[in-house]
């Protein structure tokens, strides 16, 4: 047994060979260590490798798939708010459509009254003229005696509208003085009843004379009490300036 030289209180020295079985020890320390923290179903590099791979692309995956459904989202939002665009566009051009319609309506109801009020209009005015005519005709054939005092007003006023100028007074004495205000009196002893034209009438008027003088509106007879009036008035205006100037047999 070989002899103990360690001095008591002192290491003893490693030799070069002590220090190599400590160097392996410690390399196969390491290895082993490594060994235990390798996954149990962690392969070679390769497959380390490969595996990285696949999570790297299953990320992308999922980051396109968000962004396709983000996009498909989006893409329905705007179809959305295209659909209620045209809506409202469609309710729009509705309510302009009933609002013209309507315009339309009330214009031609507006347009249909005012020409109902036109027409009442019209049929009033003429309504009026037609009271207006009557009035004027009722004016125009107003009746007069049928004597003297007749005759002689309803002459003046056949004279008044031809402007052949005379009085009342002025006829009413020279008829009685030619007639005595009988209508048909005739002379049939004058110088004209023997030249073949006798005086007739109320005023005495030869047929020469009324066809000269005669006033148109009267009956053409030398009987007719206006007639025979009207153109010896005529005839004294003509000859005399007036019947009233006229005081004897003319």
């Amino acid at each position: 047994m070989p002899k103990n030289t360690t001095t008591p209180g002192h290491s003893p020295k490693l030799t070069k060979a002590h220090k190599l079985s400590i160097a392996g020890v410690a390399t196969l320390g390491a290895a082993a260590l490594a060994f235990s923290l390798v996954p149990g179903n962690a392969g070679t590099t390769t497959t380390d490798a490969v595996s990285s791979a696949k999570v790297a692309y299953s990320e992308q995956q999922i980051k396109d798939v968000k962004a396709s459904v983000t996009d498909q989202l989006a893409g329905a939002d705007l179809k959305a708010q295209d659909i209620a665009a045209k809506k409202k566009a469609a309710a729009d051009a509705a309510k302009k459509k009933a609002a013209e319609a309507a315009a339309k309506k009330k214009a031609a109801a507006e347009a249909a009254a005012k020409k109902k009020a036109a027409e009442a209009r019209a049929k009033e005015q003429a309504a009026s003229r037609s009271t207006a005519r009557v009035e004027v005709e009722t004016v125009a054939v107003k009746t007069y005696a049928n004597n003297l005092d007749g005759w002689i007003r309803e002459s003046l006023a056949i004279m008044a509208k031809n402007g052949i100028p005379g009085t009342y007074d002025g006829l009413y004495r020279n008829i009685m003085r030619e007639s005595t205000g009988n209508p048909n009196a005739i002379n049939g002893w004058d110088v004209n009843a023997q030249n073949g034209t006798p005086s007739i009438g109320l005023l005495q008027v030869i047929k020469p004379t009324f066809d000269a003088y005669h006033v148109a509106g009267t009956a053409w007879s030398q009987y007719d009490p206006v007639a025979n009036i009207t153109a010896a008035a005529n005839y004294a205006a003509d000859k005399y300036g007036s019947i009233d100037n006229v005081n004897s047999a003319y």
